[in-house]
């Protein structure tokens, strides 16, 4: 609605100052007009002069001529006198044409100022009509805005609305996820308990945080992605079970897997088999997937990871650091 208000307030400074220049015009036209008439009556009362001047002298050359038959003897000076008389005459004959001929000439200065008046006035009319054409517009642009404001205005409650109800939605999600978390928190207690339980407390296999770690050679033997050693398949088949019961006890709608993660040490291998370690680390983690999938785990549950040698949790450079490094990590996490 602002807007609105400054589009007619910019209309009605407008016109205002047209109109003042259109009045300064005309006062301006009519100023000379005056003049002209000005101008044209003393021309007129000039010429009257003369006109009343010229009757005079020929007043006085008719008693001149009586005087001229009666005295005779005053012939010659007054023929001299008729020929200046005559001369005066033809000077106030010019002077009498030429004063007409400005007449004249303010007559026609008069019919070109009426023409440019009637020419100013048709423009004049012809703005009137396009400031109405203007004035109708913008009263059909100020309503088409204030309908699309009403519309906005509508539309932005929509959207509060809408974001109310988003943020009652996401705060109901946090709510839900915070549920199942807390629900597959306890079911890893659970899990990582039972399988505390199954394996005993052998060195090679510790808990870090949330996480298994069994050290590589319970599965493999140096350089090799194979489940060679019945010992590691053993660990494995233990594993296998106590996930295949976990499986019967969460319910289905929370999202959960086991990843395997694979891991060496710093050591670059000299193995036709694998390119370089990140290959080897990969190659375990699925071998041990694939394994617990033979046993019955289902595939939607597990997950493998190599880290190759990016991963260190022993910074040293010594035969220990590199043994503990050398590792399988299992952790249940959500998908």
């Amino acid at each position: 609605m602002a807007l609105a208000r400054a589009r007619r307030d910019v209309g009605m400074n407008y016109w205002p100052g047209f109109v003042d220049a259109l009045s300064t015009l005309i006062l301006g036209i009519i100023f000379l007009l005056s003049v002209f008439v000005v101008v044209q009556f003393y021309l007129t009362q000039e010429v009257s002069g003369k006109d009343t001047a010229l009757n005079r002298l020929n007043a006085q050359i008719a008693q001149l001529t009586e005087l001229l038959s009666l005295e005779k003897t005053g012939k010659l000076s007054l023929e001299e006198q008729l020929a200046q008389i005559r001369s005066s005459l033809s000077s106030a004959e010019g002077e009498r044409d030429r004063f007409k001929g400005l007449y004249e000439g303010a007559g026609s200065g008069e019919a070109a100022a009426q023409g440019k008046l009637n020419e100013v006035s048709g423009q004049l009319d012809a703005e009137k009509r396009l400031s109405a054409r203007a004035l109708a517009q913008v009263e059909v642009l100020n309503q088409q805005l204030s309908a699309l404001e009403d519309a906005l205005d509508a539309t932005q409650q929509k959207d509060k609305e809408s974001q109310a109800r988003i943020a009652d939605l996401g705060q109901r999600l946090n709510v839900a996820l915070a549920q199942r978390v807390q629900e597959l928190s306890r079911y890893r207690s659970d899990f990582f308990g039972r399988l505390r339980t199954i394996l005993g407390n052998r060195p090679d296999i510790r808990i870090v945080g949330d996480r298994f770690v069994f050290q590589s050679e319970v599965f493999f033997d140096a350089g090799k992605a194979t489940l060679d050693k019945p010992e590691g398949r053993a660990e494995l088949d233990a594993l296998a079970g106590a996930l295949l019961d976990l499986e019967k006890k969460i319910p289905g709608e929370i999202g959960w897997v086991l990843r395997v993660d694979g891991h060496t040490d710093v050591r670059p291998i000299n193995n036709p088999q694998f390119k370089n370690n990140w290959e080897l680390s990969a190659a375990r983690a699925i071998s041990v997937v694939q394994y617990l999938i033979s046993k019955g785990v289902s595939p939607q549950r597990l997950v493998a990871a190599g880290f190759g040698e990016f991963q260190p949790i022993e910074p040293d450079k010594t035969e220990e650091a590199y043994a503990r490094n050398r590792r399988i990590e299992l952790k249940l996490t959500e998908r």
